[in-house]
């Protein structure tokens, strides 16, 4: 079927080309002298709402912000969040097939959810589709040299990847804690596996360092083998590759064992229940660190969003990674203006037009097939709650880069 959808794709593509002439402008689905139309799904019923609906009404307030100062170009944004997917991977199949086929957007901004996106990217490869930001950081959207869409080409992820999530904390821990020996301790599920291959790729790429490295079965209650061996091997510093279900449990068996040595761990922990879950057991022995992506050191860009989100998500952090989602995607848009507006010319502007701001802080670069996500984060440490520190987390390094961590330019 998308095999088929794509070849008349290209048949009806070249004959509107040649039917207005070499200086009409030539297009892709979904774009017209008016407007360019964009779509997802996300979950927007039962216990993923919380998310899905505060993050849709993010890029809804991107897109009216672009459509009141005249759209891009003289072009208007559709966006067409067509069905509530309730996190289901069929349901999220069936939504992709439906806008890419039956309502024909040029681009997927914001595919939502792990389940969804594990179960949908090879499809968005195969139909060739610019996708803009992933609600997700499984390491299926990770690559490093993509040239063709099958290799990823196509995908441009926003939110950190956990495999380049994984570089930089042995970054962080080798540059800012100067570990040479690095403890790994990661949960067998995507989260775990990924972070654990990005962790350990960096520590080779690195040089002089040593990884010492034990697997739990994520959810597990009894993590006493894998700290054991990060003990016994006198390791310099941990991290904890795991996400909210099993970091506790690691956190709070490294004390009792009097493994005294600081850890970092993922940003998807980065919330109080996890710093107050840990804060305890660890005080006087050794701290633990977070790394995070969504900082707002430009006021100018936090005032912008405030001005334009519904009231109730002024500071909600899933609405706006919608903002950012949405402005990633139009600034692929502002590039081609006054050119073509095909897949191929906007993937490419996106490739090739230098890196592009985060609103909330950092930069991503596409260039030469990069397809890393976030690739620069901060590092917060767990404290107790104050009224200083509502959260629990306490900013002690501003974002920044794998390179830039190591000394290097």
């Amino acid at each position: 079927m998308k095999r088929a959808f794509i070849v008349v794709l290209a048949v009806s593509v070249v004959f509107g080309w040649a039917a207005c002439g070499s200086a009409a402008r030539k297009y892709s689905q979904g774009v017209d002298d008016t407007k360019v139309v964009v779509g997802n799904s996300a979950a927007t019923s039962g216990p993923y709402a919380p998310v899905g609906v505060p993050f849709l009404a993010g890029i809804e307030a991107y897109v009216e912000m672009v459509n009141a100062g005249g759209g891009i170009d003289g072009r208007k944004i559709v966006f067409n969040h067509i069905t509530d997917d309730e996190f289901d991977p069929a349901k999220g199949k069936a939504a992709l097939a439906n806008l890419v086929e039956d309502e024909k957007v040029f681009a997927i901004v914001g595919h939502f959810g792990t389940p969804v996106v594990a179960a949908t990217v090879e499809d968005l490869k195969e139909y060739g589709i610019p996708a803009v930001y992933f609600a997700t950081g499984i390491g299926q959207l990770y690559a490093d040299n993509a040239k063709t869409n099958a290799e990823g080409y196509n995908i441009f992820p926003v939110q950190p990847i956990y495999i380049t999530e994984g570089r930089i904390m042995v970054a962080y821990a080798a540059g800012k804690f100067n570990a040479k020996k690095i403890g790994i301790i990661y949960t067998n599920d995507d989260a775990g596996v990924n972070l654990y291959h990005g962790a350990t790729a960096q520590i080779k790429e690195t040089g002089g360092l040593e990884a010492v490295t034990a697997q739990v079965t994520a959810g597990t209650a009894d993590v006493s083998a894998a700290v054991t061996t990060m003990k016994n091997a006198n390791v310099d510093f941990v991290i904890v590759a795991s996400i909210q279900g099993t970091m506790p449990t690691i956190v709070k068996e490294l004390a009792a064992q009097s493994v005294n040595r600081d850890c970092i761990t993922t940003y998807v922990n980065e919330a109080l229940a996890m710093s107050e879950a840990v804060v305890n057991d660890i005080k006087g022995k050794f701290d633990v660190y977070t790394l995070g992506w969504v900082e707002y050191a430009d006021k100018s860009a936090l005032d912008l969003y405030v001005k334009w989100a519904p009231e109730r998500y002024a500071m909600n952090i899933y609405a706006q990674t919608g903002w950012i989602a949405g402005h990633f995607f139009c600034e692929g848009l502002r590039r081609l203006e006054g050119k073509d507006i095909t897949w191929e010319s906007y993937m490419a502007a996106l490739e090739n037009g230098g890196p592009i701001k985060n609103p909330f802080g950092g930069v991503i670069s596409y260039s030469n097939g990069k397809r890393r996500g976030t690739q620069e984060m901060h590092l917060s440490k767990a404290v107790p709650v104050s009224e200083k520190w509502p959260s629990g987390w306490e900013l002690v390094f501003p974002l920044a880069s794998v390179d830039s961590l190591l000394g290097k330019k």
